[in-house]
């Protein structure tokens, strides 16, 4: 109990020293400062609220939510380090009372970045950071929605068409020689040592080769996604055709299974958690991949190609806010795949764990 009552104990002793201080500032005749000492006390006010152990949890976080929008607007008024200092405590009494209740971790995770993004925003503008540099969020966000159009199609040209083509060939070729290996032993001597090259064949310089092979298209970079994405799905399928059990195996053999029952039966069910951690490393390996690759050539669409004629230009908003697109599209693949594990894997301990 003492560990958890002294973080709140000290946070309140710091909010009455910065009210304290925000009434000595008080003195000065500015309307600059004026408005200052206003948010100073508005947000210092909040924390405290927030630091009181009887108000309900949805009214703390509408506190820290509001706040986190209204210092967006403190961003044009010269940083007082008063000000910063109530709004970190806001912060971090927001999030760590948000992490005491029952509530969802991705609500907390949400909360904790909206926080970096405010800090971030605050922090950009009071320093007058470049924006080659570091743009500010509401720069990269702005440049977002007026570039939604050109980014829609530089997802079409990466995502839909090079990562996803890429993505199912590469690992679905994997799966298959890994079955062809397991089932025939001359294929682990000859075969598999080739496979292994190609986890060692640097990608830059099989893009350019792919480039000149496929063309500028979406192919050149959907062939690249196919080699990459191929030997993680071969080694795991393999390891999880291996890991079944002999007392397993020898009861299909009492059964007189075949060895096509016993592969549909027991070792490919069992090798199921393998093949779903490949698939899951592929799923953003497949994108990095694709967006490495169109550096090396590509036409006026991708994700890629976006970064690198943008980042040459020095219109850094526009890279970052291709970058925010890429991680969600990276994101809410992986979490396809994650949720496609659960459905498929429900029956192994990992998944039960879970949820």
């Amino acid at each position: 109990m003492k560990s958890k009552t002294i973080p709140g104990v000290i946070s309140l002793l710091l909010a009455l020293l910065l009210l304290a201080l925000s009434l000595v500032q008080l003195s000065v005749a500015s309307p600059v400062n004026g408005a200052l000492v206003v948010i100073n006390l508005v947000l210092i006010i909040s924390a405290l609220l927030a630091c009181s152990p009887t108000l309900p949890v949805w009214r703390m976080a509408a506190f820290a939510i509001t706040l986190a929008a209204g210092t967006v607007w403190l961003a044009w008024l010269p940083l007082s380090g008063l000000t910063l200092a109530a709004v970190a405590l806001l912060a971090v009494v927001s999030v760590q009372r948000l992490a005491r209740t029952p509530l969802p971790a991705s609500l907390v995770a949400s909360l904790s970045g909206l926080w970096i993004l405010v800090f971030w925003q605050i922090l950009v503008t009071a320093f007058a950071v470049p924006q080659v540099i570091l743009p500010a969020p509401l720069a990269i966000i702005s440049a977002l929605v007026s570039s939604s159009g050109m980014l829609m199609g530089d997802v079409l040209q990466t995502v839909i068409k090079s990562v996803l083509a890429g993505y199912v060939l590469g690992s679905g070729l994997g799966i298959v020689v890994a079955l062809l290996t397991d089932r025939l032993p001359f294929l682990q001597r000859g075969l598999l040592p080739v496979a292994n090259l190609t986890s060692t064949v640097p990608l830059v310089g099989v893009a350019p080769i792919a480039v000149m092979w496929f063309g500028f298209d979406w192919p050149s970079k959907a062939a690249v996604v196919t080699l990459v994405t191929f030997f993680p799905a071969l080694v795991s399928t393999l390891a999880g055709l291996k890991s079944c059990g002999k007392m397993e195996q020898e009861l299909m053999y009492c059964y007189a299974a075949t060895p096509r029952q016993s592969l549909l039966s027991l070792r490919l069910p069992e090798a199921m958690p393998f093949i779903f951690s490949a698939l899951k490393v592929n799923a953003t390996l497949s994108l990095i991949t694709a967006i490495v690759a169109e550096f090396f050539g590509s036409p006026t669409a991708g994700l890629g190609f976006r970064i690198s004629t943008e980042s040459a230009r020095m219109h850094m908003p526009v890279v970052w806010s291709a970058i925010v697109v890429a991680s969600v599209a990276g994101s809410l693949m992986y979490a396809l795949v994650v949720r496609l594990d659960r459905r498929v894997n429900f029956w192994h301990p990992t998944v039960r764990g879970m949820s």
